[in-house]
């Protein structure tokens, strides 16, 4: 590794131990010689980097705040619908301060002892963000100037007749990554590589620099003797950013790093903006969102989120495709936005005239094919659903609906608990994961529990005994749980379910037999028509899989939606409507049939351990930031 690399490195992973183990043993006890053992440093080289322990005092606190910033930012902007007053933002940073307040005491410990140390070393708060903002100043002035160059090199390089944006292809024959993983195959052999220079240092005669690619970095020995003195000559005026094609042969520097000795460098496109230095975890993550082509350069932790992606996908359709479904595809504008409790999006569609809108799920579509024979079908689809934005909801999502004929939810319960233990053991390696420091066990046989019974466990109340409506709503007022007049015994049990239980389920958790009232689409128990043959799965208190045993009774269905019709009428907005050319397909005659539904960017989340839905979207929905 370049020395330059090395030490930004280590001061990082100084910073990152001292800030650990003063938030552990306070400042006072920690001593400098503890977070070099801590970084695998000597106590001397941690002095190179800081003069004093103020110094890694001052650095630790800065880490901290941009952490809590950016948290406090990606928070506020999440407990946000997108249509929140100013006054209304601020009351969310409000909340979000509060809320590390109580989280982090420790954190909030070590501020005020970082600022009494701070103090006592002569260094004021206040002469601190003078200089800060005394250098943001300058680093703007840099930046433009910078900027200036860069496009003066373009307009050089066109006047000279080497204009890279001409070029339209480059034969690559190798990727870093495969380089270094068969370097005893591939030493001495020539290659042909191309990505973006992250690094370069000029040296006289001889030059190094990184290379970046899709699957990782690899350094590039570029010398005057090889490649020629005009070549040379332009290769040192290439900048950071650069995308670079270079041609040369495999080999091992005398430090053991793998290498390439360039015989030829091309450069393929020119960057025109300047990247930044240390964009992870110090730029606030509203902006990595937004640039997430900047966030994928920068970070490869995040490009591996979106490759783990990919790959999630593609073993669901290959779990599926083994088990003997079609995939298919179904219309995304829709005159009756059916299959799911959710507002949809409203828009025109010119040509015909017609207001339409954009479908919140991909069910009754699917079921209409279950009735033309097609026994297995699903759809891994984009859904639009017109709600708030948090850490687990977006209002555009990728979701997978599956329909099986002739089998029932417990069919689905067994095809459940088999995909995502397939899942996690393809794509992670192992059937236990981790999320958030928890482990996760999909290798042990799911938990099976029913609502009602989920409900008795957390709060001692047996719903099973309860009357009738009032009955219902007085426990409610009892237990203070919030609800609705329109609200029926079914949705209180709904309520409770949420309220007491959801925050339980940590390990894989099938929860079974719904209040008919929540599930209009969903057949009854025969032993007790106030039930349906439904589950949810829950993960990490998350409803990860909603699943049933499918209606096909023509004539139940019409009553389901003339109730979810009234419902609509007294406010639910999220309420289904009447469908009566899916009632026309029910009519015709759809054999028993069950049928799942889960989110792909949940369950990504999960098996990627990224904190929040933002994380596991390239281009997630963001407020536009001239509004």
């Amino acid at each position: 590794m370049p020395h330059e690399e090395l030490r930004e490195k280590n001061i990082r992973l100084v910073i990152e131990n001292a800030l650990d183990s003063f938030l552990e043993n306070g400042i006072e006890k920690t001593k400098v010689a503890d977070v070099a053992r801590r970084s695998g440093l000597t106590e001397r080289s941690v002095f190179r980097y800081f003069e004093t322990k103020a110094d890694l005092v001052l650095a630790a606190s800065l880490l901290y705040w941009n952490r809590i910033l950016a948290l406090i930012d990606r928070m506020s902007h999440e407990n946000s619908d997108g249509g929140t007053t100013g006054l209304e933002d601020a009351a969310n940073v409000l909340v979000c301060y509060s809320m590390l307040y109580h989280l982090d005491p420790k954190g909030m410990r070590f501020t005020l002892d970082a600022e009494l140390t701070l103090q006592a070393a002569g260094r004021l708060h206040e002469r601190i963000m003078e200089e800060d903002m005394a250098e943001q100043n300058n680093n703007q002035q840099d930046i433009n100037q910078l900027l200036k160059v860069r496009y003066e090199k373009l307009q050089e390089l066109q006047a000279n007749g080497k204009d890279p944006f001409v070029i339209t292809k480059y034969d690559v024959t190798n990727h870093t990554i495969d380089i270094k993983e068969k370097f005893d195959e591939m030493e001495g052999k020539e290659v042909s590589i191309a990505g973006r220079m992250m690094f370069k240092r000029v040296m006289g005669k001889a030059s190094f620099c990184n290379i970046q690619d899709l699957k990782g970095r690899i350094q590039v020995y570029v010398a005057r003797d090889n490649i020629g003195e005009e070549p040379y000559a332009d290769f040192k005026k290439f900048d950071v950013g650069d995308i670079l094609g270079v041609k040369g042969t495999v080999f091992k520097t005398k430090t053991g790093e793998i290498s390439v000795h360039a015989s030829e460098v091309t450069l393929l496109s020119k960057s025109l903006q300047i990247l930044p230095e240390k964009f992870h975890g110090l730029t606030d993550t509203d902006t990595r969102y937004r640039q997430r082509y900047v966030d994928l350069i920068m970070n490869e932790e995040v490009k591996e989120t979106f490759v783990k992606r990919s790959r999630i996908i593609k073993e669901i359709r290959n779990f599926l495709d083994n088990r003997g479904f079609m995939e298919v595809e179904t219309p995304m504008l829709v005159s009756n936005a059916g299959g799911a409790a959710a507002r949809p999006f409203d828009t025109h569609y010119n040509a015909l005239n017609e207001d339409v809108k954009l479908r919140i799920s991909l069910e009754l579509y699917l079921k209409r094919l279950i009735v033309g024979g097609l026994e297995r079908v699903y759809e891994i689809g984009r859904v639009f659903r017109n709600e708030g934005v948090d850490t687990r909801h977006n209002p555009e999502f990728t979701l997978m609906e599956l329909y099986q004929a002739y089998t029932d939810y417990e069919g689905m319960m067994e095809l459940t608990e088999s995909m995502f233990r397939y899942l996690a053991e393809t794509v992670c390696g192992s059937s236990v994961i981790t999320y958030n420091g928890m482990e996760i066990d999909f290798g042990k046989p799911f938990e099976r529990i029913t609502m009602n019974d989920c409900i008795k466990k957390y709060t001692g109340i047996d719903f099973d005994t309860v009357a009738d409506d009032a009955a219902a709503k007085a426990l409610a007022d009892e237990h203070h749980v919030a609800y609705e007049e329109r609200h029926t015994k079914g949705d209180i049990i709904n309520l409770f379910f949420e309220e007491f239980c959801e925050k339980n389920l940590i390990q894989p958790t099938f929860v079974m037999d719904h209040p008919l009232a929540i599930s209009p689409l969903t057949k009854k128990k025969p032993s007790d028509p106030e039930k349906v043959e439904r589950f949810e799965l829950f993960i990490n208190t998350w409803e990860m899989c909603n699943a049933y045993s499918e209606l096909n009774d023509p004539v139940d269905q019409r009553e389901r939606f003339a109730a979810q019709d009234a419902a609509f009428e007294a406010g639910d907005e999220e309420a289904n409507h009447t469908d009566e050319d899916f009632l026309n397909a029910l009519s015709i005659g759809m054999p028993p049939t069950g049928g799942i539904g889960y989110g792909i960017d949940r369950l990504v989340m999960l098996l990627t351990d990224s904190p929040a839905i933002r994380d596991v979207l390239l281009f997630p929905t963001m407020k536009s930031l001239d509004k």
